[in-house]
């Protein structure tokens, strides 16, 4: 009905936005969860308090940045310090709260960096990726914009040291930062007048507070010297001393004497050094304790556990690496959750404490074979290369297609229904599948990093990951120069020729381009050819060589045609017939491009059909058929909004203004233009004020 209104009578203005307005910002409240049973820690509380707020008046400070580092060992309870107390003090940053577990002492070495926690907080904001800078510089500048004037909160938590989170700190008073590392942030203190906090083991009411809180006062009280031994055992290190109260809560029959005997008589103790020393030898007596309890399936799910690359896992792909059936492996997740050894961080999505990751696969490493070992990360490579090779497919259909090697026994890729379920997916697991390429890539699986980059590169692509895309793709190439596979080669110089058009990098771009021509063409590859060749067109026309990018495209076309490709070849004749245009000669694109509707009409090839559309309407613009052009623009605009194409929408809408102009239709114009401008003003794009500047020409 609006669309219908929007036709007939294309006089009814929708309100316009003021110049530079945007809408709304969303207020991020992305905390984790408090933790259960938190306890002790009251002079840290009230001296985060003091630090953060206005003694008189329980305001954060308006003329200061103020930024607190919390430092202390693995285990200590820095993480549930600062979020327990960020929850505390969350009304009273109304603009939100952000957070990011920056990962830096992660046994796997998967570092999250300041540039990826920045497009993290972005994406928070709900920036669309149009409208995110290239570059950290610029994108941090964008962040820092974001938060001038607000009040929010940001949550830094296991960061490497200093250089680590110095781009992720606001540039403006008003927010307050809560950092958290292992190691003393010296240099934050000395040059950002960051207050430091040292967190160190509870103290003995502390520590009997936990216990209290997690086992109930009666049975604490029931056996004081049963409770000052565990106390002892585990070195008043929050971390022993939750998972040793998980143990006696599971066995409420068990008397503490008991279990404290247990822990005693544990090998590899030693905890009383813990509070000083490394804890990755020393808290080995707990854990072995927790993971004795455990039945023979949830252990063995533990070990392999610890071989997974990412920072976090789903139940499916939990399942996968196990190799066991995926309605089995929830049981299995609730077990070792109930443990205390596996956190659910998130609904369905699991993640280890960073000490006992590195207790799974010390345990991995000493109960399971090489072969085992190296069966569980075959499997779960194969589980992220087939799924997600399957919602690459959901996102384009007509995409060239590759052949990947069957997955081995025991995976069980995950599957979409449509696009929105393709991008809810990649959006979940682009961390673990950016860390399954580097993995694959560092233990020789390089057919897997390829072909895992080339399932990503549409995710990447639209969620303006460019930078990523070229990471990734320069070790898709390696891998395949490594292993000789010239087919993977082809795409990984395609693959870098795309995402350096998207840097604006257009002379590399060309050259790639070029070098998957040669690669392709070597391999007798019609369709791969002619793809490239179509990318070697768009590189040309960027050059402003626009003979050069008809040639080309001509040159596609005839592939195409020949490798009896009916969406290539439709693809193809849109490409030649809009170079034709570029070139003047509008008839000439006119007939390709309709050429090219009728084919796509054919296979149902939507998404192509609404640019082909576009293409026809810009021809009849220039021919002087106002009529024709407003029609084709129209069906463009249908397809758009079924297709929920906003960007599209927008510029279709913008091409529809310039045509009611060229018609005499001022108001239609008008109409077309603001609500243009409107979406684009949704998506945060820059052309925004561009197509309003035309209303009131």
């Amino acid at each position: 009905p609006d669309r219908d209104q929007f036709y007939a009578a294309a006089a009814d203005p929708v309100p316009s936005p003021p110049p530079g307005a945007l809408p709304a910002e969303p207020a991020p409240r992305q905390l984790p969860a408090a933790v259960p049973g938190f306890a002790g820690r009251e002079p840290h509380l009230r001296q985060l308090d003091a630090l953060a707020f206005d003694p008189d008046t329980g305001d954060a400070p308006a003329t200061a940045l103020v930024i607190t580092a919390i430092d202390g060992m693995a285990g200590v309870g820095k993480t549930a310090l600062a979020v327990h107390w960020a929850h505390r003090v969350a009304d009273r940053f109304p603009d939100g709260q952000l957070y990011v577990n920056l990962r830096g002492f992660d046994p796997t070495g998967t570092v999250v960096s300041a540039a990826e926690a920045i497009r993290g907080f972005l994406d928070a904001f709900q920036i669309p990726a149009q409208r995110i800078p290239v570059g950290l510089d610029a994108q941090a500048a964008l962040y820092r914009s974001l938060l001038a004037g607000r009040r929010m909160l940001i949550v830094l938590d296991n960061a490497r040291d200093a250089e680590h989170v110095r781009p992720l700190l606001p540039g403006t008073p008003g927010c307050l930062v809560v950092v958290t590392s292992r190691n003393q942030l010296t240099g934050l203190v000395a040059a950002e007048g960051a207050h430091p906090l040292a967190l160190d083991v509870l103290d003995r009411a502390g520590a009997r507070e936990l216990l209290t809180r997690r086992l109930g006062a009666r049975r604490v009280a029931a056996e004081p010297e049963a409770v000052n031994e565990i106390i002892d055992r585990c070195a008043r290190l929050p971390l022993t001393l939750a998972l040793a109260a998980a143990r006696a809560a599971a066995r409420p029959q068990v008397p503490l004497t008991a279990l404290a005997e247990q822990l005693r008589t544990t090998t590899g103790g030693g905890l009383a050094a813990f509070a000083v020393d490394d804890p990755a030898t020393d808290v080995r007596a707990v854990f072995s304790w927790s993971y004795r309890t455990l039945t023979p399936e949830g252990a063995r799910l533990f070990r392999v556990l610890g071989l997974h690359p990412g920072p976090d896992i789903s139940a499916p792909a939990a399942a996968s690496l196990a190799g066991i059936p995926v309605d089995r492996v929830d049981a299995l997740l609730a077990e070792l959750t109930r443990a205390h050894v596996l956190a659910e961080h998130a609904p369905g999505r699991y993640t280890f404490h960073d000490l006992l990751r590195a207790y799974a696969t010390d345990r991995a490493h000493a109960e399971d074979s090489a072969d085992d070992r190296e069966e569980a990360l075959q499997r779960i490579l194969d589980h992220y290369l087939h799924s997600a090779y399957a919602a690459a497919q959901v996102f384009d259909p007509h995409r060239d297609p590759i052949t990947l090697t069957p997955p081995q026994p025991g995976v069980t890729p995950e599957r979409v229904a449509d696009a929105g379920g393709a991008f809810a997916w990649f959006t979940a697991e682009l961390p673990a599948l950016m860390a399954a390429v580097h993995q694959s890539a560092a233990v020789g699986f390089d057919a897997h990093t390829w072909q895992l980059v080339w399932s990503m590169a549409d995710f990447l692509d639209r969620r303006g990951h460019w930078y990523d895309w070229v990471a990734l793709q320069t070790a898709a190439l390696d891998a395949a120069r490594r292993v000789g596979d010239v087919r993977g080669q082809a795409y990984g110089h395609r693959g870098l020729g795309l995402a350096y058009l998207e840097l604006r990098r257009f002379d590399d771009a060309y050259a790639e381009h070029l070098q998957a021509v040669e690669l392709y063409s070597r391999l007798h590859d019609l369709a791969g050819t002619a793809r490239a060749y179509l990318n070697v067109a768009r590189a040309c026309d960027h050059l402003g060589r626009k003979e050069d990018a008809l040639r080309n495209a001509e040159q596609a076309l005839d592939l195409y045609r020949k490798a009896g490709i009916p969406a290539g070849e439709a693809r193809a004749l849109n490409s030649v017939g809009w170079y034709h245009g570029q070139l003047g000669d509008h008839r000439q694109a006119l007939a390709f491009c309709q050429q090219a509707l009728d084919l796509l009409e054919g296979i149902g090839d939507r998404y192509a059909q609404a640019y082909t559309l576009d293409s026809i309407g810009y021809a009849h613009h220039h021919l002087g058929d106002f009529p024709e052009a407003i029609t084709a623009y129209r069906r463009a605009l249908d397809l758009n909004q079924d297709l929920h194409d906003r960007r599209f929408e927008a510029d279709t809408l913008n091409d529809l203004g310039d045509t009611y102009r060229a018609a005499g239709r001022a108001d239609a114009a008008r109409d077309a233009w603001k609500r243009a401008a409107e979406i684009l003003d949704e998506l945060g794009h820059a052309n925004a004020e561009k197509v309003r500047a035309k209303i009131n020409q």
